[in-house]
């Protein structure tokens, strides 16, 4: 038996796993794998120094996997923004055909270059009003994204339970589950709630492929649902990460009501990529979801991927079904 979704047909692939763009460790290693275990594989196209380095790595994942692939494109609010319309053209002219967003409203320009190409555009929102204006400019599917994941949560703290089906009711597109999904379990909760599929990126940090230092993944499977920490709430731009000594001075610091500036130097992306190299997890501030307190094991992408799969299909065929009077 295999679970099949209008994700699965949609985007071509086995499984209805997408694994979600991440910064730092979205290259054609993690890629690569997700896709020859029969899910989606993403790379993320910020990871990138250049647009002509992201082109080069599209080319490197081609090499390792035969199956589909996507890249991630997120329109962050900077004051010095990369070239993004540069990094979308290198994904066009590359002939990739899947392709994640995220970000500020301003990521609508990148949709009017990569809708004319034929991209099948995945649309990461944290409201259901997000959703609803995303499928009405055209994007393809909506990956909606509860207040349990890593990364940036917005602003109103829907949790998934909730979240999930308030979007299901209002988007007609194919629809992913994000924020919280690491196990069988989530991926059978996630279609009971109209989903269409999961979206998994902290789940995917813990497998034997991810390139990231192993007290990382071991940090990971210590840790538990309380091992996150929310950072820059006062700055009105959440952002869920590991608890670590780092963000707890963040937290320190905004409770105190110090402005950015105080903290800029805690949390600059290179002093996180730096401890995700060597190995120092108190280093810099590195995302997680609460999903940490359901990882209790390094698997490689093909064995997490087929435990998922076969778990939700045993959930769904007995446990469920055998509650049917």
């Amino acid at each position: 038996m295999a679970i099949k979704t209008r994700i699965t047909e949609l985007l071509g692939i086995e499984h209805p796993i997408v694994q979600g763009g991440m910064q730092w460790v979205g290259v054609a290693e993690m890629a690569s794998a997700v896709s020859n275990a029969g899910g989606l594989g993403i790379l993320t196209g910020l990871t990138q120094p250049s647009a002509d380095a992201l082109a080069a790595e599209i080319e490197r994942c081609r090499g390792m996997t035969s199956k589909p692939f996507g890249v991630n494109m997120t329109v962050f609010p900077t004051i010095n923004p990369p070239d993004y319309k540069a990094y979308t053209q290198a994904i066009i002219d590359s002939g990739v055909k899947i392709v994640e967003t995220a970000g500020t409203p301003a990521v609508r320009e990148l949709w009017e270059m990569l809708k004319p190409a034929g991209v099948t555009i995945l649309h990461k929102c944290t409201a259901v009003r997000h959703a609803v204006s995303a499928e009405k400019a055209g994007v393809d599917v909506i990956s909606i994204d509860g207040f349990e994941c890593a990364g940036h949560p917005g602003e109103d703290d829907i949790p998934g339970l909730i979240l999930i089906p308030a979007a299901a009711d209002k988007v007609k597109i194919p629809m992913l589950a994000s924020g919280g999904f690491g196990d069988g379990r989530g991926l059978a909760a996630a279609l009971a709630l109209g989903a269409d599929g999961i979206n998994m990126g902290t789940r995917f940090t813990a497998t034997v492929e991810a390139p990231i230092h192993q007290a990382f993944k071991d940090a990971m499977v210590a840790g538990d649902e309380r091992s996150t920490d929310l950072i820059f709430r006062t700055f009105r731009n959440t952002a869920r990460v590991a608890k670590n000594e780092i963000s707890q001075q963040v937290v320190a610091a905004e409770r105190e009501g110090k402005d950015f500036a105080a903290v800029a130097d805690l949390v600059k992306g290179v002093r996180g990529r730096e401890g995700l190299t060597t190995g120092d997890t108190n280093h810099g501030i590195w995302s997680a979801g609460m999903i940490q307190g359901l990882i209790h094991d390094i698997p490689t992408c093909q064995e997490l991927v087929s435990r998922i799969v076969s778990d939700a299909e045993s959930i769904i065929r007995q446990r469920l079904a055998g509650m049917l009077a």
